[in-house]
């Protein structure tokens, strides 16, 4: 997986605070109290530790270590965190564009010297109960992490990963799959023309057709122009034809040894097993040596400042910086760039950035007029000297380190994943990671210089934005011939590549390509590989205790949890009274109604009442698929905010604000934030056009699949264009007070606090009043459509106060078969089709779970990513529908071919008790992923699904075998054909466009 990796402050917001406290295991002592007994000097399996750091504001012991005979580094942060982590990174530095390393990555887990069979690592998916596995090419690093919430996993995967990274097997044929070969268009027909295939060649492809991809590539390349950056590492597509098999087995002599790796550890297993076992399974058949893998610096311009990113407090200065200067409405470039609408929003690159050794900084626009640049470089400059002039206000300063008190405190359940992404940049140039995880000493620092100096942060800003020579002017215009253009140059390449060719050769790539094609579809033998069992999975899920009350006559859910002193509100409003010709309109309100203006704030003050008071505060749409009827579905828009619990009472005034007296008539704020939020969503097709292909697959299956389509499909990125080029928006001012009728309704509305026990009764006294503040938006209407069935907000609990849930119902409804082609600016496609299967509760649900894992990992892998060269692929089921998706594909009609001989595969029965029982493992991997406090009890308050409900479809997936899943796959996806719905987005496509059962947008 190619990474574009993020800023630091990026990082730590949304990545390192993220923490987890919570563990379920019964302990003498906690991890980290274990980890503060071991000693500076201390010998343990072939290390010796160098430093033993408690880190209280992450609740965690840091250990850093060196291995004696290579010099590999180490660092283990004990954690009393279930979710055990694992990473090792190498320093990856390619000098050209072939991809190497990404290529690299892709290959060494292709099979190994103790697990020979091919692909390990996608077969460990099904073999094990992970809640992370990938791996990851930066741009001067290649990391591959896991983790796990058992021990007798964690081992097994720990080995696989070892002898991945140390002793892969680096076949010719797995570098012919996973990066580029010639192959006949079809293998088995050596008449057929020529062609480049393979996964990173149409990964790349695929990442080089989003623009802001494509952006910040060239955007680095040409401000680091004299060494590794100024390459692709994860492959430039027309220079990865280029790459050769032994240049490859080089590259991995040179980069993959101890003495360039870093090893992470983090969770609460103990440090030492973990160190017995990579000193035996792989550092000690190793000796030092100098890797050379130093990224030199950038030679810099005459008085030229540049940050090396290895300085933990000035990397931590400048992330606080740019945030104050681009981030949210009171920043100075937002006003100075954003509000004067001279583009639609920042550009893709925007901030501070320290993923190459020297951070850059950057700021720009998008959707520029091209007469306009010049302007905007003025613009840049005047800015930067009124922040030397005039500074920052203290209160947004305040604004800022309230926000990072709030990530430290708020917890997540991917902390070690978090750490070593955090970490990562850093140490992998030598920098100190222990250093980078001590926050609150960097933070306090940070204060004691601005008490000292108040002109410190002018003083930064003038050192590394005035006085820096080392800068790059950047700007990338829409070109209409660009695929084409493309098109042509590997057009080009290809039959440079063919033009050479002997018949002899010719003859060897036929043959060669059946080689391949006889690899793929043989049955492997995996018994090499470790696996857990089916037994080693927990027979029951732990209950979460929820106590359903009211306030103000509002269905209430409170759950007490260990918030670490953070207090999480939800509110659910359901839309069934709403007008269906504003239904289109609902992601716009929540895009915009936190961010007008509320009461006496205007849009800047109310930013910053949140930034000071508050966690963030959010509105989204929610369309939830009922868990007994398919055609019955709750529509609504979500509330969300969190706030420390000094807090409580200033973030239920906001919400009152919000509720009583939101602005909606300033045009030009309006017209900003409909600018960024068309622009986000024409960004995101690239990226998850999956995405949007499978919901519009499914628009036609169910009522709330229709409705999905409307919220978060192709429908809402059209409209949101559409009004993006309204000249005038007074249509849509006057439109969002008739949404706020309907949508801020007490009446129709149930809320969810989820806190500390001793802080419960105080959030419900501040909700209570802010029911009774709203309390004068309450109206008795009438549901838009008559079929409204009540369920209890607790289906099963019998003591509970009776409070309803109000579902649409469309008995009416009658899905039908509609196929829908998207031509887009990709040389690649997203293709998926949906089949009408059954909600949650329903007895077959189970066995359509394990089928579309099985599927997935045994058939359509194979076909669609090893055979057909995409990205990914697979099958999942949600929201009543079974659905087949592909990523990045270079191909249509046959990954379409593909979906429905999965579904005769799965009819022929042919699979074994081990194919079920590896899915299995793979479903309950995703089933008992851990939840974080803020998190738990949310499935019963959205979906009204108990714990009850959840143990009873645990019991039925434990009971699924062969019989079912034939059952299961004859009765739904092959009568469900004839009803399926399909979506493609891609390029100009002949074959669809000749074909009348093609809808063409």
């Amino acid at each position: 997986m190619f990474r574009q990796t993020k800023s630091v402050f990026q990082k730590l917001r949304y990545l390192s605070f993220n923490g987890q406290q919570h563990t379920w295991r019964l302990k003498s002592t906690s991890a980290r109290e274990r980890a503060l007994q071991y000693q500076p000097g201390q010998k343990i399996h072939g290390f010796t530790v160098k430093e033993v750091v408690a880190v209280p504001d992450l609740f965690l012991t840091a250990v850093k270590l060196t291995h004696d005979k290579t010099g590999a580094q180490y660092l283990h942060a004990a954690r009393d965190d279930s979710n055990n982590l694992f990473s090792v990174q190498f320093r990856t530095t390619p000098m050209d564009s072939t991809g190497v390393p990404h290529i690299l990555e892709h290959t060494v887990l292709c099979g190994s010297e103790k697990y020979p069979c091919r692909d390990p690592f996608f077969k460990m998916l099904n073999r094990s109960l992970s809640t992370f596995m990938n791996a990851f090419t930066a741009s001067d690093y290649t990391m591959y992490p896991f983790s796990t919430q058992n021990g007798k996993d964690f081992k097994n995967l720990l080995s696989v990963y070892l002898d991945a990274v140390f002793f892969p097997c680096l076949r010719e044929q797995d570098f012919w799959q996973e990066g580029w070969r010639l192959e006949n268009e079809d293998p088995t027909d050596n008449n057929s023309p020529l062609m480049f295939k393979g996964v990173v060649f149409n990964e790349m492809k695929g990442a080089f057709s989003d623009n802001e991809r494509l952006y910040a590539q060239h955007l680095q390349n040409k401000l680091y122009p004299d060494h590794t950056y100024s390459v692709v590492s994860g492959g430039e597509p027309l220079a990865i034809p280029d790459l050769t098999w032994e240049q490859l087995k080089q590259f991995h002599a040179t980069h993959y040894h101890p003495s360039n790796a870093r090893f992470f550890t983090y969770g609460d297993l103990p440090l030492e097993p973990h160190l017995k076992q990579i000193q035996e399974e792989a550092l000690s058949k190793f000796a030092c040596i100098d890797p050379k893998t130093e990224v030199p610096s950038q030679p810099p311009c005459l008085c030229c400042s540049v940050l090396d990113i290895t300085d933990a407090f000035e990397g931590l200065t400048l992330s606080l910086l740019s945030s104050l200067m681009i981030s949210g409405p009171n920043s100075p470039f937002y006003k100075s760039l954003i509000e004067p609408k001279l583009g639609t929003d920042f550009s893709s690159v925007v901030g501070y950035d320290g993923s190459t050794k020297e951070a850059s900084f950057s700021i720009g626009l998008q959707g520029v007029d091209e007469e306009d640049i010049e302007r905007v470089k003025q613009i840049i400059s005047q800015t930067i000297d009124k922040i030397i002039e005039n500074g920052f206000e203290e209160r947004r300063i305040e604004a800022l380190i309230h926000k990072l008190e709030i990530q430290i405190k708020h917890q997540t359940t991917n902390f070690g994943l978090s750490l070593a992404s955090y970490i990562a940049s850093s140490w992998n140039h030598d920098g100190d990671p222990v250093e980078l995880l001590q926050i609150s000493d960097s933070v306090a620092k940070f204060r004691q210089a601005l008490k000292e100096n108040p002109r410190f942060l002018q003083e930064k800003v003038r050192q590394y934005f005035k006085e820096n020579t080392h800068r790059l002017t950047l700007s990338m215009s829409p070109e209409e011939s660009y695929l084409e253009k493309q098109a042509k140059a590997e057009e080009e390449k290809l039959q440079k590549k063919i033009e050479v060719l002997s018949d002899s050769d010719r003859k060897q790539i036929y043959e060669k390509g059946l080689e391949l094609l006889a690899a793929q579809s043989r049955t492997q033998d995996v018994s090499c590989l470790p696996a857990l069992k089916v037994s080693d999975i927990e027979p029951t899920i732990p209950i979460t205790p929820v106590q359903i009350s009211t306030a103000g006559g509002v269905p209430v859910q409170y759950c007490e949890q260990p918030t670490n002193g953070l207090v999480y509100f939800r509110a659910l409003c359901n839309l069934n009274t709403l007008p269906e010709d504003l239904k289109v309109f609902v992601p716009l309100f929540c895009s915009v109604i936190t961010k007008m203006g509320c009461g006496a704030l205007d849009y800047r003050q109310q930013a910053q009442q949140m930034e000071l008071r508050t966690g963030g505060m959010s509105v989204s749409t929610q369309v939830i698929t009922d868990c007994n009827e398919l055609d019955t579905y709750e529509q609504g828009i979500l509330l969300s905010s969190s706030c420390l619990e000094r807090n409580l009472p200033h973030m239920f005034q906001l919400w009152s604000d919000i509720f009583n007296s939101p602005h909606f008539d300033d045009e030009e704020r309006l017209r900003v934030l409909v600018m960024q939020s068309a622009q986000e969503l024409a960004n995101s097709i690239a990226y998850s056009g999956h995405l949007y292909a499978m919901t519009r697959a499914g628009r036609h299956l169910t009522p709330a699949g229709d409705l999905q389509e409307t919220f978060g499909g192709m429908e809402q990125v059209t409209f949101m264009k559409r009004t993006a080029a309204m000249a005038d928006l007074s249509q849509i001012i006057r439109t969002l007070p008739r949404l706020k009728i309907h949508l801020f309704n007490p009446n129709n509305m149930r809320c969810a606090i989820n806190s500390t026990p001793e802080k419960v009764s105080d959030a419900a006294a501040h909700l209570e009043g802010f029911i009774k503040d709203v309390a004068k938006n309450r109206k008795e209407r009438k549901p838009v459509r008559p079929n409204i069935i009540e369920v209890k907000l607790n289906r099963e609990n019998k003591i509970c106060v009776n409070e309803l849930i109000h579902l649409g119902s469309i008995p009416t409804f009658h899905p039908c078969p509609m196929k829908t082609f998207f031509q887009m600016p990709f040389p690649v496609n997203f293709v998926s089709e949906s089949i009408r299967a059954v909600p949650f509760s329903h007895k077959d649900y189970a066995s359509l779970c394990i089928l579309a894992r099985m599927m997935t990992a045994k058939f359509l892998h194979g076909e669609i990513r090893e055979k057909g060269g995409a990205y990914g692929g697979g099958a999942k089921i949600g929201g009543g529908l079974f659905t087949f998706y592909s990523y990045r594909d270079p191909n249509t009609v046959q990954t379409l071919s593909a979906f429905g001989n999965g579904i005769e595969w799965a009819k022929s029965g042919k699979f074994t008790q081990q194919d079920i029982d590896e899915a299995k493992l793979s479903v309950f991997s995703a089933v008992d992923s851990p939840v974080a406090p803020a998190d738990k009890g949310m499935g019963q308050f959205l979906s009204g699904v108990t714990d009850e409900m959840k143990q009873s479809h645990r019991q039925r997936l434990f009971a699924v075998d062969h019989k079912n899943l034939v059952d299961v796959a004859e009765r739904y996806l092959s009568a469900g054909q004839k009803t399926c719905g399909v979506a493609i987005l891609g390029p100009e496509n002949d074959v669809i466009k000749k074909d009348p059962s093609w809808i063409i947008k």
